[in-house]
């Protein structure tokens, strides 16, 4: 089985102030079904209010980020899933549920993680 990230940018829901109840419940929904079938593996949002830090070796903090992880925001989930196709049909139901595009990257093998 291999783990697959589904994810979105916060300000790729173009949702109406009065749907954004109703997307959130039916993308719960479609996360309750995965765990119901025993493919998920985590999942969240990122929580915007917190600012991010970059942690040394030597375990100095600095507030900020990577450049290329600057607009990192949004909502996510880890499925496990048997092959690619199922990630995409996962991944369309989360687009549906959310209302918009959702990314799909697969994770590389690791025996150790």
């Amino acid at each position: 089985m291999t783990k697959f990230l589904i994810s979105f940018p916060a300000d790729a829901m173009d949702v109406a102030a009065e749907e954004i109840a109703a997307a959130g419940e039916a993308s719960r929904a479609v996360i309750r079904e995965a765990k119901a079938a025993g493919i998920y593996v985590f999942g969240g949002g990122i929580n915007s209010q917190v600012a991010p830090v970059m942690v040394s070796a030597d375990e100095g903090c600095i507030t900020g980020t990577y450049r290329q992880t600057r607009e990192f925001d949004g909502g996510f989930c880890v499925l496990e899933l048997p092959s690619r196709a199922a990630a995409v049909q996962w991944a369309a139901r989360l687009a549906a549920a959310c209302r918009c595009a959702q990314e799909l990257r697969e994770f590389h093998y690791d025996a150790e993680s």
